[in-house]
């Protein structure tokens, strides 16, 4: 067994081939003596570089815990730790390690290989047009992502696809993120592959029906290889110390996380669902709480959207009523306009019908009087003067005396001068015989047109 100190570098030293001391005690520093992890970073990590250039980084720092969380007490007193195995052990399992070592490379480089060949063929049917998708670069996943689909399909190699937990394939953060989206505790596996337990533990309690159905009904499960960047961060976090290792926990505010269970070590399964059991029984109600507490918030959101929904048709209903409004008072205003102008250009036709009226029977008036004017006196009976009747439309009778000298005209100017037709066209007609004295005949005397010494006529409206 290594013991001591010196024991250990000394081992380490024989299986990496590292020759520098110091260099030897910083790796198995970080990795808190423990030989076997340490020689399985250097060995079974395809991206692990030289040897002799190899510095370890610093462990990095562990989520933040919640200030105010008391991790729930381990359903039984965990054992105590396993005594390392001893230096004549290891030097059986060196070739071992040497072989899982070489393995590992030859494994990460045929995979490596595969990513380049596949990426480089993508990006060519990419140019050639010929892929689906119009990504122009490579879409690679994250390496935290890329570690979790390492390790379902390792697992489902190991142990058989489609037993045990349906671990997701993506990283702890957004597997915790899920968890959180379903109102679910994370149920979290880190794998030490090289550890004794782990087959057993793996086959008997992780892949046992009863397990695998409590724990995808009621959890999100993530697991992790502590080989790996991710699982080995995950498990300084988690205080792993012994495997195999499980722990519960919960997503919490500020990207927190709260640390509810640690499951170190072999477990039964009845074991391991009776701490399940227990710890979902413990948290179901804040899950509850949660779960009704966002479904308040989606409901009053949905219920807020409602309103602004209700709110907004009735504001566009409104909107709507007052645009109806303001058209009908528009057509109501036009209606009115045209009303106004068509009496406005009644009132200035009938005026202008009156004016012209007016003007009409002034200019009538003027003509009666200069016809008046233009007769002269009425003679005294005597053999030269003439007798006329005039019958008017009206049945109204009008007699004049006329110089037998006289024309027609004159009896049309008696007529013009009287206050008995409107008329402005008009004959002057005889019945027996019938003789109507037009234009053509104005000019011939009462004598030449046989009507003196007297004779009747009738006013004639032409048409």
């Amino acid at each position: 067994m290594a013991d001591t100190v010196d024991d250990k570098v000394g081992y380490f030293q024989a299986i990496t081939g590292i020759p520098d001391t110091d260099l030897c005690t910083e790796i198995l520093a970080a990795h808190n003596w423990d030989l076997q992890l340490a020689v399985s970073s250097i060995t079974a990590n395809p991206s692990s570089p030289d040897p002799s250039t190899y510095a370890p980084p610093p462990p990095p720092p562990p989520p933040p815990l919640e200030d105010d969380f008391v991790p729930l007490p381990p359903l039984a007193p965990a054992p105590q730790q396993q005594q390392q195995p001893g230096i004549a052990w290891r030097l059986v399992t060196l070739p071992f390690y040497v072989v899982s070592g070489g393995v590992g490379l030859i494994t990460g480089s045929i995979r490596l290989g595969v990513w380049v060949a596949g990426g480089v063929l993508s990006r060519s049917l990419s140019l050639l047009g010929l892929a689906q998708g119009g990504g122009d670069g490579l879409h690679e996943l994250p390496p935290s992502a890329v570690e979790a689909v390492d390790f379902v399909a390792e697992f489902e190699h190991e142990f058989g696809a489609g037993r045990g937990p349906q671990f997701v394939a993506e990283g702890f953060a957004d597997a915790l993120q899920r968890a959180h989206r379903e109102y679910k505790l994370l149920f979290v596996y880190l794998h030490s592959p090289d550890h004794p337990d782990t087959p057993a533990f793996c086959g008997g309690c992780l892949c046992s029906e009863p397990v695998a159905q409590f724990i995808n009904e009621n959890f999100v499960a993530w697991g992790g290889s502590i080989r790996r960047t991710e699982g080995f961060k995950m498990s300084n976090s988690l205080n792993a110390s012994r495997f195999p290792f499980c722990a519960l926990v919960m997503a919490s505010t500020n990207q927190r996380i709260v640390l509810l269970q640690q499951v170190e070590g072999p477990k039964s399964p009845e074991q391991m669902i009776t701490i399940l059991q227990r710890v979902v029984e413990e948290c179901t109600a804040s899950l509850v709480a949660g779960r009704i507490e966002a479904e308040e918030r989606l409901n009053n959101q949905r219920l807020r959207e409602e309103q602004d929904a209700a709110y907004r048709a009735a504001l566009e209903a409104d909107q709507a009523r007052e645009r109806q409004k303001r058209e009908e008072q528009e057509i109501l205003e036009r209606e009115a306009a045209e009303a106004e102008r068509k009496r406005k250009e009644d009132e200035e036709a009938q005026a202008r019908a009156v004016q012209e009226a007016a003007e009409r029977e002034a200019a009538l008036a003027r003509r009666r009087q200069e016809k008046a004017m233009a007769l002269g006196a009425e003679p005294e009976k005597g053999p030269d003067v003439t007798r006329v009747l005039i019958r008017f439309p009206t049945g109204e009778r009008k007699e004049r005396r006329f110089h037998s000298s006289t024309t027609i005209t004159s009896i049309y100017d008696y007529v013009d001068s009287l206050d008995c037709l409107k008329a402005e066209k008009y004959s002057l007609v005889s019945n027996f015989p019938r003789v109507t004295y037009g234009p053509e005949k104005n000019s011939q005397t009462l004598v030449e047109a046989g009507l003196h010494p007297h004779a009747s006529l009738f006013v004639e409206i032409e048409q």
